[in-house]
């Protein structure tokens, strides 16, 4: 029998806000908060062996259907932060909850949350659960 998990994956990555992501009024632009999110996503996918990458060789995209973001606090040029992701939900669809926070003082700078379900390749038909696949990498089947 296999080990199962008691919690479901998070991960946290750190990352320096660029110039070239900087509007006119000095902060992030609101527009570049999702790219955060994707690196954050790719490093919580990768840390149960479950790239994109893998996803396509496993038959399966899992295309964003849902995307959330609460702007709390601007982030600016420079500035460090931590993008933590969370898989929330799993069985029907991939929920991961996010925290954009200031690296130096934990302050919460932003929330958000993605939604993903699992479509067939080649044909894109969207599956109603998730497929068992999932259920291996997360350690639960």
């Amino acid at each position: 029998m296999s080990e199962v998990r008691e919690t479901l994956p998070s991960v946290a990555i750190e990352l320096s806000i660029p110039f070239h992501d900087i509007d006119p009024l000095a902060v992030a632009w609101h527009g570049h908060y999702a790219k955060y999110l994707e690196l954050a996503r790719c490093a919580l996918l990768e840390s149960f062996d479950y790239s994109y990458e893998q996803m396509a060789q496993s038959g399966y995209a899992w295309p964003v259907i849902d995307l959330h973001v609460r702007y709390i606090q601007a982030i600016r040029f420079r500035q460090n932060v931590r993008v933590v992701a969370t898989l929330e939900e799993w069985e029907y669809r991939m929920k991961i909850a996010y925290q954009i926070l200031d690296a130096a003082s934990g302050a919460r700078l932003a929330k958000a949350s993605t939604v993903q379900v699992a479509v067939t390749m080649p044909g894109f038909e969207m599956q109603l659960a998730s497929p068992d696949i999932l259920a291996r990498k997360l350690g639960l089947k």
